[in-house]
């Protein structure tokens, strides 16, 4: 069986640890395994070579910050998506109260704070890489002895439990790194915009962004940017207890998230924006005055938002039955809103 599955599964999945299929066809023990090769050795393999994964893990996020942004800027200046933009470009200088270049000094000077405490618990982290004698005792262990395989160990092939080891837990591990992420990010929020003091101290400072774009999405004061991306981030990596490779996964696609929330833009194969509800769409309506009190949730689910009944009143017709809120229902949405204002005021007027 382990020879068809060699042939037949990718050389670059089986090359991650090449006795792993051997030592699941055994009852015995990896340690207990005399002819097994190479269980000394150490896996300390890095992502880019010379450059350890706990630092790759503090220069991606930044760099994916401003490559992102830079993207979506280009089409912003060249205006190479103008169907899809959310609001009219003249709409950025007219309401906006912040200059592009306060924008960019205040999220340099976020990377900068980011970086200097990721490298803090960079230097005490105790992570250190496992033998392959301990890599391979942990996947013979999930198939022989835990519960969740154990009675079914003969129905799965041994390429499954090597799959399952090196992508399944880390998976779900950021999966979990999401929950914590959002949990923390709208609680802490929902507290900015209901606490007045708070508001006017921190959080106003990111709302001066009415029409936000992409390298906005981290202008804050840096005490909430601090406390909200920072520590949380950092609580999820602590709770999950992630490796500094599912570090470089979270961090970067957390980033890249956030920049993609705030990008103006609602485009119709953007994956972010197709996965995830909580989207440009979604938050674009939490930075508008009508609906500042609404729509907390950031950056992936909209739970929260939903269970605490927080979601701006009547969106959730839109998104019912679809993958995501197109920018033509969207704008749909802000005209039978906008009429309905205006039914209002000259029926208050007629009174």
């Amino acid at each position: 069986m382990n020879s068809t599955v060699s042939s037949q599964f990718p050389v670059w999945f089986l090359n991650q640890y090449p006795k792993g299929l051997e030592v699941l066809s055994s009852h015995v023990p990896p340690a207990a395994q005399v002819n097994l090769s190479g269980k000394d050795l150490i896996d300390n393999r890095s992502i880019y070579p010379n450059l350890p994964d706990g630092i790759l893990a503090l220069i991606s996020p930044v760099v994916a910050y401003w490559a992102f942004s830079l993207f979506f800027h280009i089409i912003d200046t060249f205006k190479l998506a103008e169907y899809y933009r959310i609001h009219p470009s003249e709409e950025v200088v007219k309401r906006n109260r912040a200059s592009r270049l306060q924008v960019l000094v205040e999220v340099i000077f976020q990377h900068i704070i980011q970086s200097v405490v990721g490298y803090v618990f960079y230097i005490y982290d105790d992570f250190s890489p496992k033998t392959y004698l301990t890599i391979y005792s942990e996947i013979w262990s999930w198939k022989y002895e835990s519960i969740l395989f154990k009675y079914v160990n003969s129905f799965l092939p041994n390429w499954f439990y090597l799959f399952w080891y090196c992508y399944g837990i880390s998976f779900f591990k950021i999966f979990i790194g999401f929950v914590i992420i959002d949990s923390w990010q709208y609680w802490l929020h929902r507290l900015m915009h209901q606490n007045k003091t708070l508001y006017r101290l921190f959080h106003s400072r990111h709302h001066s962004l009415y029409i936000p774009y992409a390298y906005g999405a981290l202008f804050n004061q840096p005490v909430e940017g601090f406390l909200l991306d920072t520590l949380g981030t950092g609580i999820a990596m602590l709770v999950t207890q992630l490796s500094p490779k599912e570090q470089v996964i979270l961090y970067t696609f957390a980033t890249m998230k956030t920049v993609d929330d705030h990008c103006g833009y609602c485009l119709p194969f953007d994956l972010f924006q197709v996965i995830f509800p909580n989207n440009s769409v979604f938050h674009d309506i939490h930075h508008q005055n009508w609906g500042i009190k609404t729509n907390f949730a950031q950056p992936f689910f909209i739970t929260w938002d939903t269970w605490c009944g927080t979601e701006y009143p009547g969106y959730e017709e839109y998104r019912k039955g679809v993958m995501k809120v197109s920018i033509e229902k969207y704008k749909s949405f802000l005209t039978e809103r906008k009429a309905k204002k205006m039914d209002k005021t000259d029926s208050g007027k007629s009174e």
